[in-house]
């Protein structure tokens, strides 16, 4: 199986995959560290605080025996996503706990030799730093390696999210080492300079960078850091974080079940089927595609089924999140997708991230209201459509919306009809291709159709 991490890029140590099961390689390089992080307690503090993935050391054959020390087995993540998947709040709560850890680390005499947003994932419910090689000795008087990585994988794009456009997100899509300082220096709005964190980490850094690089001749830009001058670093930039805000507000579908023509019998309904079918097929885990707030995702994660909750709208998903926080909901992880461009396999030769199709398939998704998007909205025709998703997923919960719904008609305001083959009996067609109709129901007051199909 193809490697899909950087890991690679690590000395210390890589990821591998034997007989289905995620193992980490640590190189005998990473020896004296890896036994200092295991003695100090660090360990065992951050495991049993939920901030650190656990493992456990086996006696497997290693996949590169010549420079292995160990082989370890880290608790598996459900489902990995990436940072310009997340909302908002999701990346604030990876930066701080990624702060916390540090500070954390200098208690036991470690420190993080990384700062990547990769290092973090989504499990139950919580951010979790999953690198157990990113830790080293720290050593009195030198500053931290880390905090340049930091600032362009946490504090540009969160700042650039609050201050600029919260579309912004997406140049972690493009920038997967991180958003150069100095490019959003040049985004973010001139009132920035007087916000200090941002000042001084952001465009003071930036500046100072792009000084230190037009040197001709070699210069050191380390500098002696005290212990506490980097215990105040840490304040610093987790204040500067927390003072970052985004309030989700006035984008397109973030109130849409405030905006809507189900009546309250057909909104009980959908309720009602998508539960039935959940207990019927009992998957094992969910993806709900076009998820909106996560009205419907939250059936499944009800039932203790692991759901991914996607949408296009960043308001949307970052209300899913922050309810699911505030219900304790475990089980829910909402992120940001856009169907029509979802995330690619990226990186080195395509693998150091994977692409939404590569994290698949999914036992059950659910399409509710998203068929017109995409075909009317996005121009895909049906066959298009009942491909994709006969490739992401072995079931589907899918709403035919028909073109006399005024959320179609809302759709064709501004554009000519050119859909005539925009019919039940069309898509039907084109979905049995590939599914087999299982459950089908006509909506209450509405010319709505709920369908329960699986893959052939």
């Amino acid at each position: 199986m193809p490697q899909r991490d950087s890991s690679f890029r690590d000395p210390s140590g890589f990821v591998f995959q034997r007989n289905r099961t995620l193992y980490r390689q640590i190189n005998r390089s990473y020896r004296e560290e890896y036994d200092a992080l295991m003695s100090s307690l660090l360990y065992e503090e951050l495991v049993a605080s939920k901030r650190l993935i656990p493992h456990i050391e086996t006696r497997l054959e290693p996949e590169d025996p010549a420079v292995a020390y160990k082989v370890i087995q880290p608790v598996a993540i459900p489902f990995i996503s990436y940072p310009y998947e997340w909302a908002f709040s999701q990346l604030k709560h990876a930066a701080l706990l990624t702060l916390n850890i540090q500070q954390t680390a200098m208690k036991y005499g470690m420190s993080l030799k990384d700062a990547s947003a990769y290092n973090i994932q989504f499990y139950q419910g919580q951010p979790i730093f999953i690198d157990t090689l990113s830790f080293e000795r720290y050593r009195e008087g030198e500053p931290w390696v880390a905090y340049r990585q930091f600032c362009q994988h946490f504090l540009a794009p969160l700042a650039l999210m609050a201050y600029t456009d919260i579309r912004l997100s997406q140049l972690l899509r493009v920038y997967i080492d991180g958003i150069p300082l100095d490019l959003a220096r040049k985004l973010l709005p001139r009132r920035t300079l007087f916000r200090f964190s941002l000042l001084l980490h952001l465009h003071l850094h930036a500046a100072s960078f792009s000084h230190f690089a037009k040197k001709t001749e070699t210069v050191s830009t380390r500098s002696v850091m005290s212990r506490q001058a980097m215990l105040g670093l840490i304040d610093s930039l987790a204040s500067g974080i927390r003072g970052l805000r985004w309030r989700p507000a006035g984008t397109e579908w973030a109130e849409y079940y405030h905006d809507t023509n189900y009546s309250t019998g057909a909104f009980q309904q959908k309720h009602e089927f998508v539960a039935a079918c959940l207990d019927e097929l009992q998957p094992a885990n969910v993806w709900d595609i076009g998820a909106n707030t996560g009205e419907f995702s939250r059936l499944a994660s009800a039932r203790q089924i692991p759901t991914v909750a996607f949408d296009s709208d960043p308001a949307a998903v970052e209300q899913a999140y922050l309810t699911a926080r505030k219900s304790g909901d475990t089980y829910l992880l909402p992120l940001l997708l856009d169907l029509t461009n979802p995330s690619p396999a990226q990186g080195w030769h395509h693998q150091e991230r994977q692409s939404l199709q590569d994290r698949a398939p999914a036992d059950l998704a659910f399409a509710l209201a998203l068929i017109h998007h995409l075909a009317i909205g996005n121009n895909v025709p049906f066959r298009q459509i009942a491909r994709f998703f006969s490739a992401i997923c072995r079931a589907l919960i899918i709403e035919f919306v028909p073109k006399t719904d005024s959320q179609v008609q809302r759709l064709l305001i501004t554009r000519k009809d050119v859909f005539d083959d925009y019919t039940q009996e069309a898509f039907e067609r084109a979905f049995q291709e590939r599914f087999h109709i299982k459950h089908s129901i006509q909506m209450q007051e509405s010319e709505r159709r709920l369908y329960l199909i699986t893959v052939r």
